[in-house]
């Protein structure tokens, strides 16, 4: 039996605690809201006493909710599968890799500016980054299937046939069981869309929180939890084609895909001005003639101005949030996880540790960040919490799952020697898996969390399109979508190196 941690996962570890130790120093944790002990007493002393009035207001929201996220999975997850079954070429991965490494509000700020309060600006901004991702997973997930199958196969045969004989009814389970996930994290995504004026559930919790109505922000986060913590009961296989039918008309009044030619019509213009002048940088936008040297320098200066301005503190702040978020939400898996498996509870100690991840785990970091803010004031702190908090119970949660499969002695150790010696050791490499895994999450939600006021690349990316510089707001995505990129890539490689199973399953 294993009863150590192997040397090379402890040295990565020590590294990257190593990091976070430093980007502590450099930090900024300052609380400025002088009166935060007072808002927090009153923000949870109304989950004691929620006003459910507002949900006769909100029920439409919570219902598109649910509408945006089926729909835009959905086309994700077929979209997905067909690039997974085309993943060994080199093109498909890095449009995978670009698809995925924008946020879900990134590509919705950006159509918001094509086609402006429509369903469509909805439904892609959840339907293109998920596809990446569904992409990339159901891809690993095929691949680790066993290959024996294959070789009863003539060498003629293309992958696709292949991949549909020998691999896809092996992975079936695990690709049927991961889109139900992703469909749990789209109801999530859809309500943080809320936040930037889509009518789901995130824009009843903005108005609300923004002029102090706790008790309505108390209801409507109870019914959000209750959604998720009942989704295998209301999202049974034998439903989603039903749900999906009945998605389309359920938008929202004025806001369905019937009324997209006549209430809310589409400007393809706006499209066509968005693409061939809007992002075109200022420089050449207004030169008159792009053969001589002086617009091009104008465009170099324009470039190091943004960049000295606005891209390096930027990604600076982005990078030191995220490396702080990372350890932490480990640090909390590894000491939350015990308190949801049957290796260290008995049954209510279980169900008060299961219900405490299914709350941390279900809150979308968008809105923990905007609740922390607000009771914390501007700074890092809120984001670091709010990131630790979602990511540390999702793995505390699938760690918890894990050491219930182990089978450990009957006259094994108990307590802390059990966590310490028979049960960290074996999950600890799953756990690194895990935690690398959502590295690239965690990345991507740091830079988004600037358009709450925290200084990363959201922040400048917001401030460029309140002020109509889509240029420069482009520009700045590029980048946070390339910054993505190259964390995905060293955590495939360190996942890797220290033999760690590809995929989250």
């Amino acid at each position: 039996m294993q009863r150590y941690i192997s040397s090379a996962s402890a040295r990565v570890s020590l590294i990257f605690l190593a990091v976070a130790l430093l980007c502590l120093g450099l930090a900024d944790f300052e609380i400025s809201n002088v009166n935060s002990g007072q808002e927090i007493s009153r923000f949870f002393s109304a989950f004691l006493s929620p006003d459910l009035n507002i949900l006769t207001i909100a029920s439409q929201a919570i219902i598109t909710t649910l509408a945006f996220a089926l729909l835009g999975v959905s086309l994700a997850a077929a979209g997905g599968f067909g690039l997974a079954l085309a993943f060994n070429k080199r093109w498909v991965r890095g449009l995978s890799s670009a698809l995925r490494s924008v946020h879900e509000l990134f590509w919705a700020l950006i159509f918001m500016q094509c086609f402006g309060l429509h369903p469509l600006t909805g439904l892609l901004a959840i339907a293109l980054p998920y596809s990446g991702v569904f992409a990339k997973v159901y891809a690993e997930i095929l691949e680790e299937t066993n290959n024996e199958p294959e070789s009863s196969l003539g060498q003629n045969i293309s992958r696709p046939i292949r991949l549909l004989y020998t691999r896809l009814p092996q992975a079936w389970p695990h690709l049927v069981s991961y889109t139900r996930y992703r469909l749990e994290c789209g109801i999530r995504s859809s309500a943080i869309l809320g936040f930037i004026g889509l009518p789901t559930l995130g824009y009843y919790l903005e108005a609300s929180f923004s002029q102090g109505y706790y008790h309505e922000v108390a209801s409507l986060l109870l019914v959000f939890f209750a959604l998720i913590a009942s989704f295998k009961i209301w999202c049974r296989r034998r439903l989603i084609p039903f749900y999906l039918l009945a998605a389309p008309a359920l938008l929202g009044d004025g806001f369905s895909l019937s009324a997209w030619g006549q209430d809310n019509p589409i400007q393809w213009s706006n499209l066509l001005r968005f693409i061939s002048e809007d992002i075109v940088p200022a420089p050449l936008r207004t030169a008159t003639d792009l053969t001589q040297l002086a617009p091009w320098q104008a465009l170099a200066d324009w470039f190091l101005r943004i960049g000295h301005e606005q891209l390096l503190p930027g990604l600076y702040n982005t990078l030191v949030l995220s490396q702080l978020a990372l350890v932490l939400s480990g640090i909390l898996s590894l000491a939350l996880f015990p308190f949801a498996s049957r290796l260290f509870m008995g049954f209510k100690a279980r169900a008060a540790g299961k219900l405490l991840l299914i709350i941390v785990r279900s809150s979308p970091v968008y809105i923990l960040a905007y609740i922390l803010l607000q009771l914390f004031g501007p700074s890092m702190l809120p984001a670091v919490l709010a990131l630790a908090l979602h990511n540390g119970g999702l793995i505390a949660h699938l760690l918890a799952q894990r050491s219930e499969q182990l089978k450990l002695r009957p006259d094994s150790s108990h307590g802390i020697n059990r966590y310490g010696y028979e049960v960290l050791p074996r999950v600890y490499k799953p756990f690194l898996a895990i935690l690398f895994y959502r590295w690239e999450v965690i990345m991507r939600e740091t830079a988004i969390l600037g358009i709450l006021g925290i200084h990363t690349l959201g922040f400048f990316v917001d401030n460029a399109i309140q002020e109509i510089r889509f240029d420069v707001a482009m520009l700045l995505i590029v980048f946070a979508a390339a910054l993505n990129m190259l964390i995905d890539s060293g955590s495939r490689r360190l996942r890797r190196k220290l033999q760690l199973r590809n995929s989250p399953s």
